[in-house]
């Protein structure tokens, strides 16, 4: 039997744009692995890995027209915003050639010996090393950020590890565009072009993760998928790391200050943030906490005047889409819900932004209502109105784990009045980013970011983005009285490669 065919998809009408590749099959997939890993030397170097990183952000944006282009006729995104997202992951490569160079990702510690310690302190050198081969899981709804040039590919070989990323099939002919970019970038550097290996399909997917040299995994996508994946890495004879990012609801928070003082700015800005990208962002905020009364009437008015004004959308592909004409459907029929905006079908192929609102006790205990604590994926969010801050606090405490949680409060509050520092203490056990007067879309590439929180958000408390995100595919090793002469030059005394470090438990630069 021929392998299937991968065909490239127009979302904006369903029909197909071009046969992209075939299908990869077990053998594909294995002599993919194995030419990544037969590669892996070729990054250790760090020089040379951060120059090849800097080269493919070169590269990418040469080739930014075609990318956008592809990009834009199978995602529905926009060139505007698939331009930035490009700039923003060619800024991301730079950041992590940035790293690499600065060399203190590697955590060198050195004790040297103390026989006056209880128990006596041997000679102990301890830094990090890549994993290996990294299997990269695309996502649909980013397909530069997190998919071929995104951050799990510019992290693992930011630290050493060769990868082999599972295209998405949302977006096929983007994908080996990028990845063409990635590997003249090698190339150009006398690196392997196998450092970045692509492979299409469903069971590909499968076969990657059981992979034996294949050494960690990352994903972004769906929960079902996603956890399916964590357990087969899980399953192996060798178990390894997989660092997925599945799913989010990102809780928003407004107290009954800040609803009074800005209603129509609090509006306006959920709805901006709600639609962005058609809703199609994993950190969308899709339950919004806000009080009952006059001061919340005016807030959801406002919200509905500004998303009744958004335009129609078209989602990623026609079964996302479906998913969220029934998800909505299925939503608004439960008891004491309404539509102030109607999301669902517009058209054939667009959809209609929406909110529903519900009272929020209807959350506090378990019922039919637990579906409006569940993802939605697409514009819409669900707008819980509460009496008490009782009632915000028991809805919280029903809430699995988030990649974002937000609270919007007073000047006042800000000052360190009424409820908002209470609520704010609620917050960390539920997110890994809390996000305070702000909204939760939009995740800047920089040190201190935290992408991930507790699952389903994610499976590891780990971050995807920012510069620690390369710590997931590193491991620590200590050398323990070993011969100087021995020695990796990153532990030697002298420091010939200029690393900062940890030398009996001062810090040097």
């Amino acid at each position: 039997m021929s392998a299937a065919e991968v065909w490239s998809v127009d979302p904006r009408t369903g029909k197909r744009r071009e046969r992209v590749a075939t299908e990869a099959t077990g053998h594909d997939v294995d002599r993919a692995v194995r030419a990544a890993h037969g590669a892996r030397d070729a990054l250790a170097d760090r020089g040379v890995r951060s120059a090849f990183l800097r080269t493919a952000a070169e590269r990418l944006e040469a080739a930014r027209d075609r990318l956008v282009g592809a990009a834009d006729a199978e995602t529905a995104l926009g060139a505007p915003r698939l331009t930035g997202e490009l700039a923003r992951s060619c800024y991301q490569l730079r950041a992590f050639a940035d790293t690499v160079d600065e060399g203190a990702f590697l955590d060198v510690i050195i004790n040297h010996p103390d026989e006056s310690a209880t128990p006596p302190v041997p000679d102990l050198r301890r830094y990090k090393v890549p994993l290996g081969v990294v299997a990269v899981y695309a996502a649909s709804n980013f397909p530069f950020a997190f998919s071929v040039p995104g951050g799990d590919t510019a992290s693992a070989l930011a630290a050493g590890c060769p990868v082999v990323v599972k295209a998405h099939p949302d977006h096929p002919a983007t994908s080996e565009l990028a990845a063409a970019a990635l590997r003249e970038a090698a190339a150009a550097h006398g690196i392997p072009e196998e450092v970045v290996g692509l492979v299409h399909g469903f069971d590909a997917g499968v076969e990657l993760v059981r992979h034996p040299l294949v050494a960690a995994a990352g994903f972004t996508g769906s929960v079902r998928g996603g956890r399916a994946l964590f357990d087969a890495a899980a399953a192996r004879p060798v178990p390894i790391p997989f660092h997925g990012e599945l799913g989010s609801l990102n809780p928003v928070v407004v107290t009954e200050a800040a609803a009074a003082e800005r209603p129509d700015e609090l509006g306006a800005g959920l709805a901006g943030s709600m639609t962005l990208g058609t809703g199609q962002f994993c950190v969308k905020p899709g339950l919004v906490l806000t009080p009952e009364g006059e001061a919340g009437d005016r807030l959801v008015a406002a919200l509905a005047d500004a998303v009744a004004a958004v335009p129609e959308g078209v989602l990623l592909d026609g079964r996302m889409r479906d998913h969220f004409v029934a998800g909505v459907a299925e939503r608004a029929a439960l008891p004491d819900v309404e539509a102030p905006v109607a999301p669902g079908a517009a058209g054939e192929r667009a959809v209609a932004a929406g909110f529903l609102t519900v009272p929020a006790a209807r959350l506090a205990e378990e019922g039919p209502h637990d579906l409006l604590l569940e993802e939605c994926f697409g514009p819409v969010t669900v707008v819980a109105r509460y009496a008490a801050r009782e009632e915000v606090t028991r809805v919280l405490s029903r809430l699995p784990g988030n990649l974002t949680a937000t609270l919007h409060v007073s000047e006042g509050e800000a000052g360190g009045e009424g409820p908002g520092a209470s609520l704010l203490t609620a917050l960390p056990a539920l997110a890994g980013r809390v996000v305070v007067n702000g909204w939760p879309t939009g995740v800047a590439v920089a040190p201190a970011q935290q992408h991930g929180g507790p699952y389903p958000a994610t499976t590891s408390t780990s971050t995807s983005v920012g510069a620690t995100a390369i710590d997931r595919w590193l491991r620590p090793v200590a050398y323990q009285s070993t011969p100087h002469a021995l020695l990796p030059p990153e532990l030697r005394d002298d420091n010939p490669l200029k690393l900062p470090r940890r030398v009996n438990g001062t810090l040097e630069p």
